[in-house]
């Protein structure tokens, strides 16, 4: 009988030291996705074993918002107890870039962006003196996207009805107001531990003005959807690089 006890004993010593030390959680990896994208464009990410995901959804800015205001609205979403990392495309990117230089993430990845005003297209920038897109009205911003985005980026065809049915749930005044944070975006320096991931097809932030840091040959602006497998493939080894918890 006194054996029988100290075998209980042990079995609910264990329990409890069990639900103290549990197994180590998951690093948190959060998902920024593009202008005119939503949840839907990681629908092909995989990631390795010891990690889990966060998607971040975009409220429509306020009138005149700077691209880093609207970036701190984001923090109280991160959980920065714990380690984690920020993965952000296109304006995804742009965002996590400024919040890098806030948040001590184990690693910040950006694909399809740019860190630094340099980095984007002249026909962004120019608008910073010529405002022309302040005088276009909202639903003409919506339909001229919706319009060119297959014209620019033709490898869209691969997931055609994915990237149609993300802008078109979009917000017209939503796409007016972050058209304007990214051309009106003033930033020269980037942190040192930002991974960029970039292709040489990207003709809506074309790769000539890109410091990158992997190149993926023949990617385009929406390859984190039509390259998935080598997009995975990248992260996973750039993963296997990041700082240990």
């Amino acid at each position: 009988m006194k054996c029988l006890f100290s075998l209980l004993f042990l079995v609910l010593i264990s329990q409890s030291v069990s639900g103290v030390h549990g197994p180590e959680e998951d690093t948190l990896i959060y998902l920024f996705p593009g202008q005119g994208a939503d949840a839907r464009l990681f629908k092909h990410l995989k990631l390795p074993p010891g990690y889990d995901t966060v998607h971040i959804s975009y409220p429509v800015p306020e009138k005149r918002e700077s691209l880093p205001e609207y970036a701190t609205r984001f923090i109280g979403q991160i959980d920065t107890t714990s380690p984690f990392i920020l993965l952000g495309v296109s304006l995804g990117g742009m965002i996590c870039t400024e919040l890098s230089d806030t948040l001590q993430a184990l690693r910040t990845i950006v694909i399809s962006s740019a860190k630094t005003t340099e980095e984007l297209p002249r026909r962004y920038t120019f608008q910073q003196d010529l405002p022309l897109n302040r005088m276009i009205p909202k639903r003409l911003t919506k339909g001229g996207a919706r319009l060119l985005q297959g014209i620019v980026e033709p490898d869209r065809k691969y997931d055609k009805e994915t990237f149609k049915d993300m802008l078109k749930s979009k917000d017209p005044l939503y796409l007016k107001r972050t058209v304007d944070m990214i051309i009106n975006w003033e930033i020269t320096e980037f942190p040192e531990q930002i991974v960029h991931i970039h292709g040489d097809k990207d003709h809506t932030i074309p790769i000539k003005n890109i410091d990158y840091t992997i190149l993926l040959e023949g990617g385009s602006h929406m390859m984190i959807l039509t390259r998935a497998e080598e997009i995975n493939k990248i992260i996973a080894e750039i993963l296997g690089h990041a700082p240990s918890r």
